[in-house]
């Protein structure tokens, strides 16, 4: 049986709902555009642009964001649509506390700009991990996979001793090219239940369960 010491997770869709891409839906309906283009828009320029990175500004994303799909709102009014779907899953953050507590080494790898640590000032789950890397400080998003090295060697950690969490197949197809077992996310209980499979622990995902 493998034995894992480190858990990495990513924030919207694992942590907490996406909000990235429930607000881009919503803005998309308001405008009577096609949610599913507005978020594809959305995705395509928060990376082409450099922002998820930190190589451009929030300004600059949202000039562009209106740009190619005619919306013309405040920045303040789109960015709250985004920010205010990311609201972290209690169960989640319930888990991270039991895992930390049993001695894992946890770490946030999260494609998010400096949103993240707004995020954090309202919810303040930073804490519960030992480090955070988000691409927007880190300069290196989860489609590169050299960023997954570059986590590993920070942690001190083998790949074959982690485990990566995220809601993106592709990038839990990377993580698994540098040899991370990955656990491709789709709702809450079903993540927490493969955890406690690979990782035999118990994470109290039934209610009263002890």
């Amino acid at each position: 049986m493998t034995v894992y010491s480190t858990i990495l997770f990513d924030f919207g869709g694992v942590l907490s709902a996406e909000g990235f891409r429930h607000g881009l839906e919503a803005i998309g309906r308001e405008q009577g555009l096609d949610p599913a283009e507005t978020v594809r828009l959305g995705k395509e320029i928060v990376f082409n642009s450099g922002y998820v990175v930190g190589a451009a500004e929030e300004a600059s994303f949202w000039e562009a964001f209106r740009r190619r799909t005619g919306i013309t709102a405040a920045d303040q009014e789109l960015r709250r649509q985004i920010l205010n779907r990311f609201v972290p899953f209690p169960e989640m953050m319930a888990a991270v506390k039991r895992l930390r507590a049993l001695g894992f080494t946890l770490a946030i790898v999260s494609d998010q700009t400096n949103w993240l640590d707004e995020l954090d000032e309202r919810h303040h789950f930073f804490a519960l991990f030992h480090r955070v890397f988000n691409s927007y400080h880190h300069g290196r998003n989860k489609r590169d996979p050299r960023f997954f090295t570059e986590v590993l060697v920070q942690l001190g950690c083998k790949p074959q001793a982690a485990l990566f969490l995220d809601d993106d197949q592709g990038n839990v197809e990377r993580a698994q090219g540098q040899g991370i077992q990955g656990i491709l996310v789709t709702t809450p209980d079903q993540a927490l239940r493969e955890l406690e499979q690979l990782l035999a622990v118990d994470l109290l995902l039934q209610e009263g369960k002890a």
